[in-house]
C-alpha cells in the first residue's frame, strides 16, 4: 500500500510515515513457503481475538496440539431443533484433511460464492499449517471447492495442482499442498497486522472478494480496521490484485472528491454480497460484531466505482452519498450473508448473537427484516461465529458454513425450512 494511498483514504500522515519505516526495516523474514513474500512467522504481531489471542505468549493454534490446550475435538452433534451438523470442512479431523492436503491446519470464517464455473470458492481468515516443518501463519487463503458436492455428506476439494486455476487451491511447485495466501497485509502491529475476507462474488467469470484490514484486535468480537476493500482475480482465484479505488475508510474524513473518506463509509467495514437483477447489494457493518447493519447497491458491471453506488435511506429511497445510509436492523449485528432462497420464496439473513446462529427474513433486499430466531442454539455448541450461507439452492435444507472458536476451524450445518413456511 502506497503512502499516497494511505494518506487518501483517512489514515493519519504520522501512521503512514510509520507504514513506511516498517516496511522498510528487514523485521519481516520472507517465507520460502510463499510466494507473496514476507508471511506471519513471527506469530506474535497478530493477536486475533477470533483465535484465541493467538501470540500472546501462547500458542493456542485450535486444532494445534500445544501443551496445555485443546486440539480439534470430534464434531458434536445436535438434539432436537431444525439444524445438525455435517461434518468439518477443515482441519485434522474434516474427512478433507486440508492440514495435510493444503496445510490448513486451523482457520475460520469460509466465505463461499459461486464462482460461475461449475465450482464454489472458498476464503478463509487467518490460516495456521505446516510447512518446511514449521507452523506457518497467513493472513488468509482460498480453496475451491466441487460446486456439485453432495452436502448431505458434505463439502469436497479437488487436489492441489502447481498451475492448474480449477485445482483445490492456489500452491507453487515447491510446496505443492501449501495454499497460497490471497493478499498480504504489511503485517505491522498498530499499522495493519491481518486481512480477513468478508464476502465473495462472481461477476462476468471475474472473482471479487471484500476484505477488512485489521489494525488491531480487542477482546472477542471487538476489533478495529483501516479500511475495507475489493480484492480482484481474473483467473479463478490463482492471483488476486487488490483495487485501490474500492477502499473504504473508516476514518470518514470527508477529503473533497474522495468518496472513500465520506461519513457512512466506516458502516461498511464487514461486508456481505447478494446478487439480485442487475444490481449487487452490499450489507455493511462497522467494526466487529456489535454495530448496526447498513444496505448499499451498485450496478453489477460498476462493483469498483465508489461514485456507482447508492445507500438505502429509508423508505424505499436510495441517495448517493453514504452518510445518509440509516440502519435496516438494529445492532448488535455480527458476520452475515444473505441470499434469496426460493423454498421460503424469501430473502434470508444468518448471523450469530452470543454464540448462537440466527435467521432473519425478509421479501426485499433492504427488508423490513424479521427478527432473529435461533437455529443453533449456543446451549448445545458454543462459540459459533461467521455463519456463511452455501451459494447453490438446497431446497428445503439450508446448508452453510460456521466458524468455532475453541476448535478453531469451519464446519459445516443443515437447517430444515419446513417449520419456516
Amino acid at each position: 500500500m502506497s503512502v499516497k494511498r494511505t494518506v487518501a483514504v483517512g489514515i493519519s500522515a504520522a501512521v503512514a510515515a510509520s507504514v513506511v519505516s516498517a516496511t522498510a526495516a528487514p523485521a519481516a523474514q520472507a517465507s520460502p513457503c510463499n510466494a507473496l513474500g514476507p508471511v506471519g512467522h513471527d506469530v506474535g504481531s497478530t493477536g486475533s481475538a477470533a483465535s484465541s489471542r493467538i501470540g500472546m505468549g501462547s500458542l493456542d493454534f485450535g486444532s494445534y496440539s500445544a501443551p496445555g490446550k485443546k486440539p480439534q475435538l470430534p464434531l458434536k452433534k445436535l438434539r432436537g431443533g431444525p439444524s445438525q451438523t455435517v461434518e468439518w470442512v477443515t482441519g485434522p479431523l474434516s474427512p478433507n484433511r486440508t492440514d495435510k492436503r493444503f496445510s490448513i491446519t486451523a482457520t475460520d470464517v469460509g466465505v463461499p460464492w459461486d464462482n460461475g464455473r461449475g465450482q464454489v470458492l472458498m476464503a478463509f481468515g487467518d490460516t495456521w499449517g505446516k510447512c518446511n516443518g514449521a507452523l506457518v501463519w497467513r493472513h488468509n487463503t482460498m480453496l475451491r471447492a466441487n460446486g456439485n458436492s453432495d452436502l448431505s455428506k458434505g463439502i469436497t476439494f479437488p487436489n492441489a495442482r502447481p498451475g492448474n486455476n480449477r485445482s483445490g487451491a492456489s500452491v507453487t511447485a515447491a510446496h505443492p499442498t501449501f495454499a497460497q495466501p490471497i493478499t498480504n497485509g504489511v503485517g505491522v502491529k498498530n499499522i495493519e497486522i491481518g486481512r480477513i475476507p468478508t464476502a465473495g462474488i462472481s461477476i462476468g467469470g471475474v472473482q471479487y472478494l471484500s476484505f477488512m484490514s485489521i489494525i488491531r484486535w480487542g477482546a472477542a468480537g471487538r476489533w478495529e480496521t483501516n479500511f475495507s476493500a475489493i480484492a480482484v482475480s481474473r483467473d479463478n482465484g490463482q492471483t488476486w490484485t487488490v483495487d485501490n479505488n474500492t477502499i473504504r475508510s473508516r476514518y470518514e474524513l470527508n477529503i473533497p472528491g474522495v468518496p472513500q473518506t465520506n461519513t457512512g463509509q466506516g458502516r461498511f467495514q464487514v461486508g456481505a454480497f447478494l446478487r439480485r437483477g442487475p444490481w449487487v447489494y452490499q450489507y455493511g457493518t462497522p467494526n466487529g460484531r456489535y454495530g448496526a447493519l447498513f444496505l448499499s447497491r451498485v450496478p453489477a458491471s460498476r462493483i469498483l466505482d465508489m461514485n456507482a453506488y447508492q445507500y438505502y435511506r429509508g423508505g424505499g429511497q436510495w441517495s448517493g452519498y453514504s452518510g445518509d445510509a440509516v440502519k435496516i436492523a438494529q445492532e448488535p449485528i455480527a458476520e452475515i450473508s444473505v441470499r434469496f432462497n426460493k423454498y421460503l420464496n424469501r430473502f434470508v439473513m444468518l448471523g450469530s448473537r452470543k454464540g448462537s446462529i440466527t435467521m432473519r427474513t425478509a421479501t426485499k433486499p433492504e427488508g423490513p427484516w424479521s427478527g432473529p430466531r435461533v437455529i443453533v442454539p449456543a446451549s448445545q455448541i458454543s462459540k459459533l461465529y461467521a455463519p456463511y450461507i452455501w451459494p447453490r439452492e438446497t431446497g428445503s435444507s439450508l446448508y452453510y458454513v460456521a466458524s468455532r472458536w475453541d476448535d478453531y476451524n469451519v464446519m459445516l450445518i443443515r437447517t430444515d425450512l419446513s417449520s419456516f413456511r
